[in-house]
C-alpha cells in the first residue's frame, strides 16, 4: 500500500481575477498544459495535479529523499537579465542537485510560484517552457503546488527523490586520510553571472559560461553511481562556492581538509580573460557550480575512473584528523581556508 504524501495542488491566486489571465483555473491550465505529460504512475506518483493532494508509491527497497528550495528575483535571479526559461529550468535543477548529491533519483516535484498578474502570460509561458524540459531532463513529475499574485517573483521547489536502503551519501561519513574529489570546473557559473550583468541586448547562449550560470546541470548520473558502487565516503554539492560548503562537509564529520590550490580545476584561460577575479578566486568563492564534492577511501581509488560520462572528477587534496582547514599554495606553504562564499544572511557575492 503507498504512502499518501500531502502534496498539495491547490494552485489558489489569492487576488481578485485579473484582466489578463481572468481567473485562477486560467493560470493552473496554463502550467497543467506545459508540463510532460505521461502515464498515472510515471515516477512513482499515482495521483497528480486536480486533487487536494498527491498520492505517492515509492519504489521497494528505497528510502525517501525529500528536498526544497526558493529561487527568488533579486537574489538568485534578475528580472531585466535571465531570461524567463531559465528561471523555469534552473529553479527545478538546483533542487535536484540536492537529490544527486545525496546518490538519489528524483521522481516528482512541487512548485509554489508568486508573481505579479502582468508575467501570468508570456512569462509565465516562457519559464513553464523551461520548467518542463527540466522536468523531462531529469525525469521529475510536476505533483503539485500552490501560486500566488505579488509584486516580486518568488519560486519554491520541493522534489521527492529516492536511493537505495542503505546507499544515501552523507556529509558525515569522511574519514582521515580520504581523497578529497570534486567533479567538473569550479568558478564557471559566477563568471558566467559576471557576463550575464554586463550583457546589452541579445545572450548568446552558445557561450559555455553564461549557459553554466543559466542552465545548471545537477550530476544526477555520477551520484547515483558513486553511491551504487559504494565508491564515495561522504558527499555534498557545491552551491555556496568551495570555501563555504567543504567546512559544512568537514563539520558533519568531524574532520578538517587540505587542499592544493594547484590541482583546483578552475576554468580555462581563454574563458576568464574578462573575469572580476583570478581563477582560482571564482573557483573557491564563486559558486552556484553544482558539481559534486565528495570524498574516497584510498583503498578505492583504483576503482574510480578519470572520469565519469565526460565529466572529470579531480583529485584536490585530503581529509585530515586535524579539524583545520588548509589551502595549500605551490610551494607547500599552507594558509587557513577564509570563508567567502554565498551566505544569504552575510550578504552578497
Amino acid at each position: 500500500m503507498g504512502y499518501i504524501l500531502n502534496l498539495a495542488m491547490k494552485l489558489a491566486t489569492h487576488h481578485p481575477a485579473d484582466r489578463r489571465t481572468k481567473n485562477e483555473h486560467a493560470v493552473l491550465q496554463r502550467i497543467k498544459k506545459s508540463m510532460p505529460r505521461g502515464g498515472i504512475s510515471l515516477g512513482g506518483l499515482h495521483l497528480g495535479i486536480g486533487d487536494d493532494a498527491a498520492l505517492f508509491q515509492p519504489t521497494k527497497g528505497c528510502e525517501q529523499v525529500l528536498t526544497c528550495d526558493w529561487f527568488l528575483e533579486g537574489t538568485h535571479f534578475l528580472r531585466d537579465k535571465h531570461p524567463p526559461d531559465s528561471v523555469g529550468w534552473k529553479c527545478l535543477a538546483r533542487a535536484v542537485s540536492d537529490i544527486a548529491a545525496m546518490g538519489g533519483v528524483p521522481r516528482c516535484f512541487l512548485l509554489s510560484l508568486a508573481l505579479p498578474e502582468t508575467h501570468t502570460r508570456s512569462w509565465l509561458s516562457k519559464f513553464m517552457r523551461g520548467l518542463s524540459r527540466a522536468a523531462a531532463r531529469f525525469g521529475c513529475v510536476l505533483a503539485g503546488g500552490d501560486t500566488t499574485c505579488r509584486q516580486d517573483i518568488l519560486v519554491s521547489v520541493t522534489v521527492v527523490g529516492e536511493v537505495s536502503s542503505g546507499k544515501a551519501l552523507l556529509r558525515s561519513g569522511a574519514k582521515p586520510g580520504d581523497v578529497l574529489f570534486v567533479s567538473g570546473r569550479l568558478g564557471g557559473a559566477a563568471l558566467g553571472l559576471h557576463l550575464l550583468r554586463k550583457s546589452k541586448g541579445r545572450l548568446n547562449l552558445q557561450n559555455l559560461l553564461l549557459r553554466k550560470h543559466l542552465y545548471s546541470e545537477p550530476r544526477l548520473a555520477l551520484g547515483h553511481f558513486l553511491a551504487e558502487k559504494r565508491l564515495a565516503s561522504a558527499m555534498m554539492d557545491l552551491s555556496d562556492g568551495l570555501s563555504t560548503d567543504l567546512p559544512r562537509l568537514c563539520a558533519a564529520s568531524k574532520v578538517g581538509a587540505r587542499v592544493h590550490a594547484v590541482q583546483i580545476p578552475v576554468v580555462l584561460p581563454r574563458e576568464h580573460a574578462a573575469a572580476p577575479q583570478n581563477p582560482l578566486q571564482l573557483a573557491l568563492h564563486g559558486g552556484d557550480d553544482y558539481e559534486l564534492l565528495f570524498t574516497v577511501p584510498k583503498r578505492k581509488l583504483k576503482l574510480l575512473p578519470r572520469a565519469y560520462q565526460g565529466t572529470p572528477l579531480t583529485a584536490m587534496g585530503e581529509i585530515t584528523k586535524d579539524r583545520g582547514l588548509l589551502l595549500i599554495n605551490a610551494t607547500g606553504k599552507g594558509i587557513s581556508l577564509e570563508n567567502r562564499g554565498w551566505d544569504p544572511f552575510r550578504g552578497t557575492r
